[in-house]
């Protein structure tokens, strides 16, 4: 597998494959381009903690989601696992 550098979100390697997904940092239905790669559970917990209107407005940066108070704990478990580690993601809506 092809090593893809750090997770901007979780600060974990990045390995490629199914393990990795691009966050439009806006979303594509509010006309965002700009993507980051992201392990595929770190994407999951943004979309399943934070709404479509939230991101574009609110959380539109890795350092604003960092700063959001279910995602700085889903980080802080998240990073005692290992890079290909995948769960699924329960809604929170």
């Amino acid at each position: 597998m092809t090593e893809l550098g750090d997770c901007p979100l979780c600060g974990r390697k990045l390995v490629g494959g199914s393990s990795v997904n691009q966050h439009h940092l806006v979303p594509r239905s509010r006309n965002g381009r700009d993507t980051v790669a992201l392990h595929r559970i770190c994407h999951a917990a943004i979309h399943a903690i934070l709404s479509e209107k939230e991101l574009e407005r609110q959380y539109n940066t890795i350092g604003r989601l960092r700063e959001h108070p279910q995602l700085r704990r889903f980080i802080v478990w998240v990073r005692r696992k290992p890079p290909e580690f995948w769960v699924r993601t329960r809604r929170a809506r």
